[in-house]
């Protein structure tokens, strides 16, 4: 069947790029805004080995602490160039995730999930153990903002707008990967990995080079968070944080990237209003996602998908 055209690549771009210029239409806090759109990038990251390797991942939290360690490390102890930063988190996190994917895929299922559960664990207490490099406990403070053309962007929107850019061009080049040769043949590991090694297919070899652009994308998301709070503490790197991205990225759908855009952005507005309803908060997080996985089981985008059909009669794709 042909594919809806709300699947379309430039549709999911112009919806993504629509994200962008609404936020500050509707969002008071810009610090806000810019934590969906890098929360939204982490799940569209997991999403690239959820959605489309089939990969359960319990390791995306690594990737994200090694992003925010770099950028704390290297731009307030050794005063380096933020691009030159950014670069270097992203071809740290390639590199870890390579290993980590490298190790966890040798086995499946549930064996899988724990070795990458494992690994979270390791890196966790690799942090917490050498607390002269990442601060321990405290985490590096005083992390500074980047400096664009010689201007720091200090106030949150300056900064909204650099994340928004950035956020624009790795989500197209996640959107191209996923419909290039390379992206179908992900699919079809997911769907049958049997049928995929049987013809020809170096199927390790696309579970890992899946790992290491999912690690890649998370860990310069997560020199952009350290940038925007100031910090690059302790807690990126718990396995609780690798368990609110695949929660993101459920919520969301794995059928399309932009559903882990709309997972992000639900889950993290829900949290801000839930939070200034009642302080144990978390309580009505946790029965909103119990709906979730009871009625919505191919998350927000799949009813969307419905509604789409619905209203224009078209069919779904096969």
């Amino acid at each position: 069947m042909r594919m809806l055209l709300i699947n379309r690549p430039f549709v999911q771009f112009g919806l993504a790029l629509a994200t962008v210029l609404a936020l500050p239409l509707f969002l008071g806090s810009g610090i806000l805004a810019s934590e969906i759109l890098i929360y939204a990038l982490i799940a569209a990251a997991c999403n690239l080995l959820l959605g489309y390797t089939g990969l359960l991942s319990f390791g995306q939290g690594i990737f994200f602490g090694v992003g925010s360690y770099v950028a704390g490390i290297f731009l307030t102890r050794y005063g380096l160039p933020v691009w030159m930063v950014l670069v270097m988190a992203t071809l740290l996190g390639a590199a870890i995730a390579t290993l980590v994917g490298w190790l966890s895929i040798r086995r499946q299922g549930v064996y899988f999930v724990m070795l990458t559960l494992a690994f979270s664990q390791l890196f966790y207490f690799l942090a917490y153990t050498f607390a002269d490099i990442t601060g321990g406990d405290n985490g590096l403070m005083d992390v500074p903002r980047p400096v664009v053309f010689g201007m720091a962007l200090n106030s949150a929107w300056s900064f909204y707008t650099y994340t928004a850019v950035s956020f624009l061009a790795l989500f197209a080049l996640m959107l191209r990967a996923t419909q290039s040769t390379f992206g179908r043949t992900l699919i079809a590991v997911r769907d049958n990995e049997e049928r995929a090694a049987a013809i020809g297919f170096p199927v390790k070899a696309f579970k890992t080079a899946a790992f290491a652009i999912s690690g890649a994308v998370t860990a310069y998301a997560g020199a952009l968070k350290a940038m925007l709070i100031g910090v690059a503490p302790l807690a990126n790197i718990e396995h609780h944080t690798s368990e609110m991205i695949l929660i993101m990225t459920i919520i969301g759908g794995s059928t399309s990237l932009f559903a882990s855009v709309l997972g992000a952005s639900a889950y993290l507005l829900l949290a801000d209003w839930l939070s200034q309803i009642w302080p144990r908060w978390l309580l009505l997080l946790g029965l909103a996602l119990v709906v979730v996985a009871l009625f919505l089981q191919k998350g927000l985008w799949g009813l969307v998908e419905k509604l789409w059909i619905r209203a224009s009669g078209a069919k779904k794709e096969g």
